[in-house]
């Protein structure tokens, strides 16, 4: 299977974008994928070694979460997993600006 790897953690992946790996689920592939780049590991798990929640997963076109069996969700060569990280941050205050037409450009 492929696991495509998000640009923010590819530093830790040897700058790949995606990795082919053996696998029966999806769990299987995450711990095979962070035994060949250690790295990624502290980025993907919590320190109870679950999936940490700004992470995620979709199996193909599948929300992991929603999967009837998550993780254990079984995985073929075919497949595709994508790791996607939440973004969050900036400056509402700039949003705003950014969106909102200025006093001057009203009259």
């Amino acid at each position: 299977m492929t696991i495509t790897i998000p640009t923010p953690l590819r530093v830790y992946a040897d700058g790949r974008n995606a990795v082919e790996i053996e696998a029966a689920n999806v769990a299987s592939a995450l711990d095979k994928l962070t035994a060949s780049y250690p790295d990624l590991r502290k980025h993907l798990f919590n320190g109870d070694g679950k999936v940490r929640a700004f992470v995620n997963l979709y199996l193909n076109d599948e929300d992991v979460r929603y999967l009837p069996a998550r993780e254990a969700s079984p995985v073929n060569a075919e497949d595709t997993l994508s790791i996607i990280p939440s973004i969050a941050g900036g400056s509402p205050g700039l949003a705003v600006q950014a969106i909102a037409p200025s006093a001057q450009s009203l009259r």
